[in-house]
């Protein structure tokens, strides 16, 4: 079984850490979002990925050849983002007759995915959502799925698609995203994988739904920060102690990364290369060969070689004062 990663996405609303570094390769609890996903996919035996790339694709390539050596990994490149359909159709000459899974590049998603890739027929990972109209949805009858919409003005169902789908039919689906791009069918702009997954039924291919547990979308600064959280905790940071420092875990510092007269954590991730000097840092990610020195951070984002400075002061302050320092 192959697995189709796309990871082609410019990552607008993180910028600007995405001006530097594709979004699938942000850092988050240690790693990028990308190794993640692919520490998953091996754990499962999938025997080969195919990422499709774009935006500073060969990074994307760079970093996988390096952390993954050992990983039969094919390379898509899509110039143009025309949607998830279209990347997906972009990987057909790449892929066989054998079932598939498709996971989204940006999107962590905690699942029993031995369970889901075991089954005989298509599955659509779903979540019970508030707001359903943001996204895909599916409609069912029981256990079966009679409709699918991408992003419905109207909801009838509160399963959104998270972004995980396993595809008994992989010829078929190929099959659905060619007529699609052929006939230049579009559903708000963009080639649409729920349109293809929608004539897959019409033609009478089974499919079901598939909970997941957990849904983290890494596309924005505040679900990248909760994303670190949940996976810290989960995993409960490396425990790694630096002298004449403090560390409150989880928290995940790469052998690297020096820090010294500091409290760091909960929830705080330093990459490879990173400083930390006579700080305070909680609920943060600092990227690889970030600098900070004298500061108190919290819910922040630190870029790859970014330098953040601040300084401490001296206060004799008498009784009954109060002082307002500012930032």
């Amino acid at each position: 079984m192959r697995a189709i990663i796309p990871a082609a996405g410019i990552g607008t609303r993180l910028r600007p850490h995405t001006h530097t570094v594709p979004k699938a390769l942000v850092q988050v609890a240690g790693k990028p979002i990308l190794g993640h996903i692919l520490d998953e996919v091996i754990r499962i035996g999938v025997a080969e990925v195919v990422l499709v790339t774009g935006y500073m694709g060969e990074r994307i390539r760079e970093y996988v050849g390096s952390a993954y050596p050992d990983l039969k990994a094919t390379f898509v490149h899509q110039e143009k983002r025309k949607g998830l359909g279209h990347a997906i159709y972009m990987t057909r000459e790449c892929m066989g007759d054998e079932p598939s899974l498709i996971i989204l590049g940006d999107t962590i998603v905690t699942a029993d995915f031995a369970s889901l890739i075991s089954g005989k027929q298509t599955l659509i990972g779903v979540k019970e959502v508030e707001n359903p109209s943001l996204f895909g949805v599916v409609e069912v009858d029981g256990d079966a799925v009679t409709s699918l919409i991408e992003k419905p003005d109207v909801p009838r169902s509160n399963l959104a698609i998270v972004g995980l789908y396993y595809i008994a039919n992989t010829p078929l689906l190929m099959q659905c995203l060619t007529e699609i791009v052929d006939g230049d069918l579009r559903t708000k702009g963009e080639y649409q994988l729920t349109d293809a997954l929608k004539m897959m039924l019409e033609r009478g291919e089974a499919m079901g739904t598939f909970l997941v547990e957990g849904w983290y979308d890494c596309g924005r600064p505040g679900t990248l920060l909760e994303t670190n959280r949940f996976l810290l905790s989960r995993s409960g940071g490396n425990g790694v102690e630096r002298e004449g420092s403090i560390l409150i875990q989880p928290v995940s510092i790469d052998e690297s990364a020096v820090i010294e007269h500091s409290i760091i954590g909960p929830y705080v991730s330093v990459a490879a290369g990173a400083v930390v000097r006579e700080s305070i840092i909680r609920d943060s990610i600092l990227n690889a060969n970030a600098l900070v020195e004298k500061s108190l951070l919290w819910e922040s984002l630190i870029g790859e070689g970014a330098v953040v400075k601040g300084h401490y002061r001296k206060l004799n302050v008498g009784d009954s004062s109060e002082i307002d320092i500012g930032s």
